[in-house]
Formats: C-alpha cells, structure tokens, sequence
C-alpha cells in the first residue's frame, strides 16, 4: 500500500510492519470496532479495514497526521474515520472490539516528553520511554468491550514486563505473540550514548527487539460507561 507522509508525520517502519502482521492475523477483527490510537499515516486503520472490520476510528495528535491518515483512507477506498486528539479526546461511553496502538516509546532525555510539533512526538516518551504507555494500559478498561483485544507494539527498551504487569492489573490476559530484533534507526543511534549512560543498552548494542503485545479484556469494569 503506497501512503501519503509529509514531513513531520511518522513514516511506517519496522514497527509498524510487525503491528501490521499482527492484524492480519487477529481472528476478532472481521466485522469489529476497531480504535487506532496515534495513527500516523493510518497505515493501520486503512489495513484494519481492509481485513473486514465493520468500523474504524483512527486518532492522532498531530493535525498533519489526521490529514494524511484522511488522504491515504480517501485513496485507499476505505472508511476510515480519523479525528484530531489523544487517549483524552475518546468520548466516554465508547468501547471497542479491538484497539490498536503504535505509541511513542523511545526513551528521551527531554523532562517534557510530548512535543508540540515535528517528528519528535511520535516517538519521544520521557526518560523510561513510558510517558505514553503506562496511560494507555490505564485506559484499556474503558477503551476495549468484554473480550475486546489491544494488539500493541513497542521497545524492550521500554519495558515489555512493565507493560504486561500494568495490563494485567486492569484484568487483561496478556501474551507477546511476537518479536523482531532490527537495527537501530537514526534517533536511536544518535541517542546510543545517553542509552548506554542508563543502563538500557550495553557498549555498542546496535539494535533493539520490537514486541507486539496481544492482551484481552477478562474482567468487567465496574466504573466503565456499557
């Protein structure tokens, strides 16, 4: 699928490959309800709905982005809906079948890890690269219907047993279903040294494992909108 990614919008690399694959292959997305939350070129919005899902929302915080990610579902054919905000903007009382997510998760040095424009805050996430995870599995409860499924992407940098521990808390099932070890890109190397100085790279460690998280909601909510 060719896509529209003007500057200052994240251009879909590895890691949005290997979220990708996990779509493909998720047996609750035919005819769902499908949230993708930050999507970029809406890369997955568009596939989510071409592998059957009745409905997609897609979101970002980028107005750049909404625009794209509208263009490359216009070209695309398919319904996608996008709008302009974050975890906030999801109106209360909205649940979903399946909730997809390729959040910003790169450790940065930055005190303030959401930036207010450019490529930056697609992936800058605060010292512990958790600035925007650990809210999103806060909200999963109030995001996903009963079963509904989050298929995530992040880092091992930014702790992938964190993740599990914080969804499981908020009654998710959760498994890694899959992995990929890729080269370091441009911001990564560039922040090599800071990373090392953390302890979350060893001296010249050129790469880093991507991880799809698949987690379904067991529990029920009791201070959830039905």
């Amino acid at each position: 699928m060719r896509l529209i990614a003007p500057p200052g919008v994240y251009t879909p690399q590895d890691d949005t490959a290997l979220l990708a694959e996990a779509v493909r292959g998720e047996p609750a997305l035919p005819g769902a309800q499908v949230l993708d939350i930050g999507t970029g070129t809406g890369a997955l919005a568009v596939l989510a709905a071409r592998c059957g899902a009745a409905g997609v929302e897609a979101v970002d915080v980028s107005a750049r982005a909404v625009l794209a990610a509208w263009l490359n579902a216009r070209l695309s054919g398919e319904p996608v809906r996008v709008r302009l905000g974050g975890l906030a903007s999801v109106a209360p009382g909205r649940r979903f079948d399946v909730v997809l997510a390729n959040p910003p998760y790169v450790p940065s040095g930055r005190l303030r890890p959401f930036e207010r424009a450019g490529d930056g805050r697609a992936w800058n996430a605060g010292p512990d690269g958790r600035a925007v995870l650990d809210r999103l599995c806060a909200r999963m409860p109030e995001l996903l219907r009963p079963r509904g499924v989050l298929l995530l992407v992040q880092s091992a940098l930014s702790g992938v047993g964190t993740t599990l521990e914080r969804l499981a808390e908020q009654g998710l099932h959760t498994d890694v279903t899959a992995r990929r070890v890729v080269p370091f890109g441009p911001v990564l190397r560039r922040r090599g040294p800071w990373l090392a100085s953390r302890g979350l790279i060893g001296p010249g460690d050129d790469k880093e494992e991507l991880v799809v998280i698949r987690a379904i909601r067991t529990t029920e909510c009791s201070s959830c909108a039905r």
